[in-house]
Formats: structure tokens, C-alpha cells, sequence
């Protein structure tokens, strides 16, 4: 059901309830005319009315009168649609007459009109949705990574969040929406060394089962370790898992439960029970046949996700839904639909039945900056074509919360209004993480003995660095945090070949910047010069990956790099305005370097593809002078390339990079493979050999870029001549560099 739809709902009643006589409890006392009001934090203007007159279908009454005052007055503003009051705003609310709602005169006719509740008797209630998603792992306040405490991430510190809007409301529903196994050194350490073989809870569900979910849905990083141990972790919740769109390979049939409809007893805003039932339906993207084919092929199937809605919602309304919610782990994109998306979500909110949309997967917030403008999108009120919907970050950095109004129209439940917000667990003050709540002591009481093995587990040295390992530029000039990995893969594969067919061909390897900044200021790798740990190594390369090593041409190559290229936005050589660099909308894990060859990267052309794969200017090479061994790559040349399983089997979109290039199918993790690299140099030495730049500009463009605001990337800034520190950070806590493109 779409807000438009509720909406003429609404008026509809206004109209019935206006003359049939309804009385309602007399309202608060007021000014002989009225009063004035100012929009607080979780208003709307039914809630509003609902307060002033007890009667929430009063509302355009408040609506007409703050109008009728902004015209005279221009503190008030006009209220365009009654969705959407800001915060601060002025309203009046027209003194009513004692004892009667809003607009209901006395009337001798009391019958109720067809399409209306008996006796004008609509029942409201109010219901509070709240999500978590992307949570990876993080369980505690704390950064593996960096091997110490960290506030701006962790269920400890959501979970006093989520206690916190439970009290606020009179009804309330906690779903997960995936991305939760994994992503951390704990999610590796319960995977890879302690293992759930005995029945053992995994600490995420220790966790959980102490904040009484409703439901969870799984998310694309879950398959990461396998089916089996998937299920066996999942096994631990206290709560369903749902997952609509995978099947069973051999049989078609859902390999997950698709939805369930579970039965509640709700309070109306006038203290009666109310009986609901609520159907929870989940997706994951159908990439995870490319992502994870090792894991999956010839065990599953996935399916278009706004197809499989199609299907299922209908089914779950004849089953006797009154409230669908879609918990699809997928992001929100307005291009067009081309089957199979992604990003889906934009397409499952035109889908008839579906009442709220709990979304994730992208990291990031909505509503929020990143989702103005869009046409269908309202980011005040946090719908999408009508639907509410919230997505709540990443890394348990924050709440996800929907307030729905819900009227009961001719026997079935509205959806009236709605508020979408995403409360966060800390704030950034003077480029420093300020807690904005404390830690809940039962979730650290649930994992504290994983959290410490794990902490013994990442701390046990194998090697030594002579030179401090960071990503603070690594989308702006070669870098020894990329360089590590990529010398890594090359060794790895040189000695992989030996003896085969592909033993003698030229080896390149590419490697992306998995923490350049895509997670906040602080999301940077900074490993100092001294012993290397695991934790080293997990925060040089954060996923579970396995090696693929693929076969292109030349030609392939050089369309790899062009995709990679797109994560910079255009530079007009002619501007002597300050001109941003890196195109934010671009995900730094699909920038990959490739070492082993060499080339520039001509920044004042336009991008040849999108950050989605789609070939958007044919005629745009940003791609110049690449060349191999010292001599121009030839399109037809062939060349052996290591990568990981993400990017191989199709990861990303980039062009040319298929399964079906697949040579080797390596049994090692990537980040085993750096690992057992250092081990068996036991000291090495990461510098950068500076193998791709940007092709020079000319000196009077000003070019500028955003990394970490920490002092020790200003101390290495100093060794580069092309990167200069402003002094400036951004409205995010960014610290805004300038680098010198100058001949």
C-alpha cells in the first residue's frame, strides 16, 4: 500500500467522521483562537492532532490554518504535503470546542456511510519498526584492526539504542537484515579456528537472543564460509531466518523459509487490544552466485528479487497479512531495472502490498545526504513511491526506526503516516568519535570470552615491516598497503604455474584499497613499521577471498583499468576552482591497481563506464601509455592476472571479467597467501613502486581530496612533494588534501 493510497483513505474518513458526530475527549486548554506549536523530533501532523484534539484524522484542519497564517506571518511556512513537517517548524493548532474533535459539528444523522468502520469507530495504532544490518561482526565497541577500543562501531552500543526506542513506544518490532557473520577478526576467528562443529553459539547470537528479535534475513556476506556453516550458526538464533529468493538447485524448491506472518497483539493509541498479523518476507542480492560460486554453484539458485515478490507478497496477503515488511538486503538505486539488480529497492517499493521496506547492504544512511533529489524519493519523511523505509548504515552504527500510523479502513489496516530516522551511536566533534550512548553490559557479558580469544588470536606476531604500511592516498598515487597484496598474489601464482601450460607468461596482479575511507574518517589501514600480526593482515585485506587467477588479453586489461578509472571525477584543465577528485559514488574496493604493467590515468576525460559497469562514453580513454616490460601493451597480448573470487567470478561489473576467464581455482585465501608471504620473508620492506600516476594537467588547477584527518597521514604526506594537507575537514571529518597535477 502507497502513502498516496492512505492518504485519500484518510480524507475520506475526514469527511465521514466531519458529519456523522463523532465525539472525541476534550482537547488540551488553548488561547481563545488557538496556539502556537513547534515541531519536535518524531512528529507528524496526525500525531500532532492526535495530541491537541484526540483525534488523529484532524489533521488537515492544521494544516489548512498554519497555510492561512504563513500567508499573513512568514515565521510559519507553508505545508505543501502533510508527510512532511521539519523539525522546528511553526504550526497553529485552532482552539477547538470543548469536548468535540476538530471539525465535527453535532450532527442528528450518527449512521456511518458504506466503506466505514461501525459506529465511526476506526482504531489507530502505533507501531515502531526498528533495524539493524550490516552489522559484520561487530559486536563490541572496539576495531580489531587497530587493536583498540572504537566507539563509533558495535551492537554493545546499539543495543542501549534499542532499548531506548522500545521505551518511547508502545509498540515496537526489532528485525536484523544480514551482513552478520562476517567481517571482522571475530567473524574469521569462530570460522576459521574455533569452529561451530560442537553446537556452540556463534557470539553474534549470544548477542541477539539478549535483544529479542523478531526476525532476521540474510544477507550476501553470510554465504561467505559455506551453506554449512551458515546454517549451523544460524541454528544458534533465538529468532527465524527468512530468505525468499534462493533455491534449492536441484529441486526449485525455497531453500530458506521465504516469509513468515507471525500473529501480535497490539495497544491502540485508545488502550485496546488489537489483533495483527505481520508477514516478514527477505532478499539478497542474486550476485552471490557470482560472489561466492565456490561455495554455491550446483547447491542453489538465486532469483530476481523484485520478481520474487511479485510472487510471494500476494501470497502472504491471502494468508491473511495485515502488514507486509520487506527486508530485502539490497540498496537503493534509480536507474533503470534490468533484472537481476543489485540494488533493487527502488523497484520492490512499486510492488502492490508491501507497507515498509527495512533495506540495507549499500552502508549507508536513509534517509540521509546521499538520497536527495531522487525523483519518488522523499528524504524528510523517509519513504520511497509512497513506501516508508529506512537503511541504518553499517557496522551497527546506527538504528534503523519507521513510526507507522495504522488505521483500520472497512476492516483492513492503513498504513496513515509515517517517520523514518536513523539514530546513530556516536557523532564526530573536532575530528574525534564522541559516544553519543554507553554500552549495554549484558552484550558485553555474552561475548567477552570470544572478543578475548580473538584478541589472542590477532596478536600473535609472524613477521616484521621495516616501513609503517597505510591506505592514507591510495586512491591518489601507488601505495605500499595495495603493493603488499598485489607482490603477494604475484608470488603465489609465479610458483602456482610452474610446470603448466601458463608457466612463462607474463603475471600481473590487481589489488583495490578495501579501507580507504568508504567506512568513515578512521577507515584507513595503518599498520606502523615493527612486527606483523594476523590483525595486520586481516586489516590489510578484510575479506575471506579466495584466489583466482584469470586469463585476458591486453585489450581486456586496459578495459579493466578504464572501469577502475571511474573512480575519479572529471577535472576541467581550464578551472582554477577547487576541483574534488575522487567521485564518492564509486566504491574504493572496486578501484583496483594492477601491478605489472605500467600506465597513466588521464583524469580530464570523461569516465568510459559508470560505477555500475555500463559503458557511458565509448570514445573516453582515461587509460594512456600502458605498457608491459617497457614496450606498449598489444590488445592481443595475453596475459596471467591474479585476483580474488569476488572479482573474478564477475564482482563489480567490471567488463571482460568473467567465470569463465578462470585458469586457476586456487584453495587459498588471499589474505592466507600475504600472510604466508611475510612469514617467509620475515622482514620485508612494502614501498610502492609507484607502477601508475595520473597523467600531468598543468599547475593552475586546484585539485583536492579527502582521507583520514589523523596526524600520522600529514607526517607521511611529507615525503610527497604532490600532496599537501589544507588544514581544512569536511562536514563528514574528512581532511581535505591538495595534490599538485602539474607537468
Amino acid at each position: 500500500m502507497k502513502a498516496t493510497k492512505s492518504l485519500l483513505w484518510v480524507l475520506l474518513l475526514t469527511l465521514v467522521l466531519a458529519t456523522s458526530g463523532v465525539v472525541s475527549a476534550a482537547p488540551p486548554a488553548q488561547d481563545e483562537d488557538g496556539q502556537e506549536y513547534t515541531v519536535q523530533a518524531d512528529d507528524w501532523l496526525s500525531k500532532i492532532a492526535d495530541k491537541f484534539y484526540g483525534d488523529v484524522l484532524a489533521y488537515p484542519t492544521i494544516m489548512d490554518a498554519t497555510n492561512a497564517k504563513a500567508a499573513e506571518d512568514e515565521s510559519f511556512a507553508v505545508i505543501d504535503d502533510p508527510n512532511v513537517i521539519e523539525v522546528g517548524q511553526k504550526l497553529w493548532i485552532p482552539a477547538a470546542p470543548a469536548g468535540e474533535m476538530m471539525e465535527a459539528e453535532a450532527s442528528a444523522d450518527t449512521s456511518t456511510t458504506e466503506g466505514a468502520m461501525a459506529d465511526g469507530d476506526s482504531p489507530t495504532i502505533e507501531l515502531r519498526l526498528l533495524e539493524t544490518t550490516d552489522i559484520h561482526t561487530n559486536i563490541m565497541n572496539y576495531n580489531y584492526f587497530s587493536d583498540a577500543q572504537d566507539d563509533s562501531v558495535g551492537l554493545v552500543k546499539t543495543a542501549t539504542l534499542i532499548k531506548e526506542a522500545r521505551d518511547e513506544a508502545t509498540n515496537s518490532l526489532l528485525i536484523d537484515n544480514g551482513d552478520l557473520i562476517q567481517g571482522t577478526p571475530l567473524g574469521d576467528y569462530m570460522a576459521r579456528v574455533k569452529g561451530l562443529d560442537d553446537g556452540n553459539t556463534h557470539p553474534v547470537y549470544k548477542a541477539m537472543n539478549t535483544l529479542d528479535y523478531e526476525v532476521g534475513n540474510i544477507g550476501n556476506h553470510e554465504f561467505n564460509y559455506g551453506l554449512d556453516y551458515l546454517e549451523a550458526a544460524i541454528a544458534g538464533a533465538d529468532f527465524p531466518y527468512i530468505s525468499a529468493n534462493v533455491d534449492d538447485a536441484a529441486t526449485g524448491e525455497p531453500h530458506f523459509t521465504p516469509y513468515i506472518i507471525k500473529d501480535y497483539t497490539f495497544t491502540d493509541t485508545d488502550g485496546n487490544e488489537q489483533t495483527l498479523k505481520v508477514g516478514y518476507i527477505g532478499f539478497v542480492p542474486p550476485q552471490i552466485m557470482q560472489w561466492d560460486k565456490a561455495n554455491l554453484e550446483g547447491l542453489v539458485t538465486a532469483n530476481d528479487i523484485v520478481e520474487t515478490a511479485q510472487e510471494y507478497v500476494p501470497q502472504m496477503k491471502d494468508e491473511g497479512a495485515d502488514l507486509v515488511i520487506a527486508v530485502p538486503h539490497s540498496g537503493l538505486d534509480v536507474q533503470p531495472a534490468k533484472g537481476g539488480d543489485e540494488n533493487a529497492v527502488y523497484y520492490l517499493s512499486e510492488v502492490p502490498d508491501i507497507d515498509a521496506i527495512l533495506f540495507g547492504h549499500a552502508h549507508r544512511i536513509f534517509p540521509g545526504a546521499d538520497f536527495e533529489d531522487l525523483e519518488g524519493v522523499d528524504n524528510t519523511t523517509g519513504t520511497i513511491n509512497g513506501v516508508p523505509a529506512v537503511m541504518p548504515g553499517f557496522w551497527a552504527n546506527n538504528l534503523g526506526v519507521i513510526d507507522l500510523t495504522l488505521q483500520q479502513v472497512d476492516g483492513e489496516w492503513q498504513v496513515v503516516a509515517s517517520q523514518s530516522e536513523a539514530r546513530p551511536i556516536s557523532e564526530r566533534v573536532d575530528n574525534q568519535t564522541v559516544s553519543l550512548v554507553d554500552s549495554d553490559q549484558t552484550i558485553i557479558d555474552a561475548v567477552q570470552e570470544e572478543h578475548e580469544a580473538t584478541l589472542d588470536w590477532i596478536r600473535q606476531p609472524f613477521g616484521e615491516t621495516e616501513a609503517p604500511i597505510n591506505s592514507f592516498f591510495a586512491l591518489v598515487q601507488d601505495d605500499p598497503s595495495i603493493q603488499i597484496v598485489t607482490d603477494a598474489q604475484k608470488w603465489y601464482v609465479e610458483t602456482l604455474i610452474q610446470g603448466t601450460e601458463y608457466d612463462g607468461m607474463p603475471v600481473l596482479s590487481a589489488g583495490a584499497p578495501f579501507k580507504a575511507g568508504r567506512g568513515g574518517p578512521d577507515d584507513f589501514t595503518d599498520v606502523p613499521a615493527g612486527t606483523i600480526a594476523f590483525k595486520n593482515v586481516a586489516d590489510l585485506y578484510i575479506y575471506p577471498n579466495t584466489l583466482k587467477v584469470v586469463e585476458l588479453t591486453g585489450a581486456e586489461v586496459r578495459e579493466w583499468l578504464e572501469m577502475s578509472a571511474g573512480q575519479f571525477n572529471q577535472i576541467d584543465p581550464e578551472s582554477t576552482d577547487e576541483q574534488p577528485l575522487i567521485n564518492t559514488d564509486f566504491p574504493t574496493y572496486n578501484f583496483d591497481v594492477i601491478d605489472g604493467v605500467t600506465y597513466e590515468i588521464d583524469v580530464t576525460q570523461p569516465a568510459h563506464y559508470d560505477p555500475s559497469g555500463n559503458l557511458v562514453d565509448p570514445d573516453a580513454h582515461r587509460i594512456v601509455n600502458l605498457s608491459y616490460d617497457g614496450q606498449p601493451v598489444d590488445d592481443g597480448q595475453t596475459f596471467v592476472v591474479a585476483t580474488n573470487n569476488y572479482r573474478a567470478s564477475g564482482g563489480g561489473n567490471f567488463p571482460g571479467v568473467t567465470s569463465d576467464k578462470i585458469i586457476i581455482d586456487a584453495p587459498d585465501e588471499n589474505r592466507q597467501v600475504l600472510a604466508n608471504f611475510v612469514a617467509d620473508r620475515g622482514v620485508i620492506n612494502p614501498s610502492a613502486d609507484m607502477n601508475w600516476s595520473f597523467a600531468p594537467i598543468n599547475d593552475t588547477v586546484k585539485v583536492t581530496f579527502r582521507t583520514t584527518p589523523a596526524e600520522t597521514a600529514e607526517e607521511f604526506a611529507a615525503a610527497f612533494d604532490a600532496i599537501s594537507p589544507t588544514g581544512q575537514t569536511d562536514e563528514d571529518g574528512f581532511a581535505i588534501y591538495t595534490i599538485d597535477l602539474a607537468p
